[in-house]
């Protein structure tokens, strides 16, 4: 195996003619340098220096290799300036997916610091919901996964996405608290909070499949299956049909945030009920710079938010 230390050294003495004039302009000893020829030596199976007194000049295979010397020296001190930068910040390349409703109000905020703090990182965005995403993370196509899970309901199943989780490191963002959503006109568009039990009469319009399925555990614990007429992954359409008067919903509270509510009223329904947000990554990659600074900002957003 050839080092790239051995290399300089050879190209030293190839250009200053002697042991003792490279290690001067190495700052080392000559016996050191002898040392290192003699391994470099060692390593390449061949002479590399025809020494006859105190001249020394190279032979076919030390040309080859002082030829090939500058080229490999100068890609390594390349390498080596580019990973300084990635480790210093200045530099680096973060692959981030999120489901939409934390793509509009948690990610805008975090990219932003990010990029203020830190302009040579560059951070890409695709848009996927949990179990995909999640999927996405250990299938190498993303560094960072802004994901959601529901916590135990009130009969006390395991929070979803908890066992699955456990290879990842989960750095825990914010609690989502659910809300519900009715139109204007409803009779409960002015209570402080609602029971569940009290929409068992409705008809619902659920949003992602993931969500879909908590409703439905939340609503049968409080005794009633929901009726839905409607399903959409849209948080706009959810909006817009219970706006319309079309149906009642529940929607997480980041959901609301992203879009304007027209013609449909927030009320807080109980029991309370929360998914927790969460930023989720490979234990490797938690020790890359730049993929830690995201994680960061991710969670100093929430602050923000």
């Amino acid at each position: 195996m050839i080092e790239a230390r051995h290399l300089r050294v050879l190209r030293a003495v190839a250009a200053t003619g002697s042991f003792s004039a490279a290690a001067r302009e190495l700052g080392c000893t000559q016996p050191a340098v002898s040392q290192q020829m003699k391994a470099l030596e060692g390593s390449a199976g061949t002479p590399l220096l025809i020494r006859t007194g105190r001249e020394m000049r190279l032979t076919q295979a030390g040309e080859v290799l002082v030829r090939h010397a500058s080229g490999i020296l100068a890609g390594l001190t390349a390498a080596e300036e580019e990973v300084a930068a990635i480790a210093g910040l200045r530099a680096g390349r973060v692959r981030l997916v999120s489901f939409p409703s934390g793509s509009s109000t948690l990610v805008p905020t975090a990219l932003a610091a990010l990029r203020a703090a830190h302009p040579g990182t560059r951070v890409s965005l695709v848009e996927a919901e949990p179990p995909r995403s999640i999927e996405m993370l250990r299938e190498g196509d993303c560094d960072v996964a802004l994901a959601f899970r529901y916590g135990a309901g009130t009969a006390g199943r395991q929070s979803d996405g908890q066992a699955e989780w456990d290879d990842l490191v989960v750095r825990p963002i914010l609690a989502d608290r659910l809300v519900g959503l009715v139109p204007e006109g409803h009779r409960l568009a002015g209570a402080g909070s609602v029971g569940m039990a009290e929409l068992a009469e409705e008809s619902w319009i659920a949003g992602c499949p993931r969500c879909r399925r908590q409703l439905v555990d939340v609503c049968e614990e409080a005794g009633f299956t929901p009726r839905i007429d409607f399903a959409t992954d849209d948080y706009p359409a959810v909006v817009g049909l219970v706006g319309a008067g079309l149906g009642v919903a529940v929607l997480p509270e980041l959901a609301i945030e992203s879009v304007r509510p027209r013609g449909a009223r927030t009320v807080a329904v109980e029991p309370a009920v929360e998914r927790e947000i969460v930023a989720l990554t490979l234990p490797d990659l938690a020790q890359v710079p730049a993929v830690a600074a995201t994680l960061d900002e991710l969670t100093r957003a929430a602050t923000r938010a």
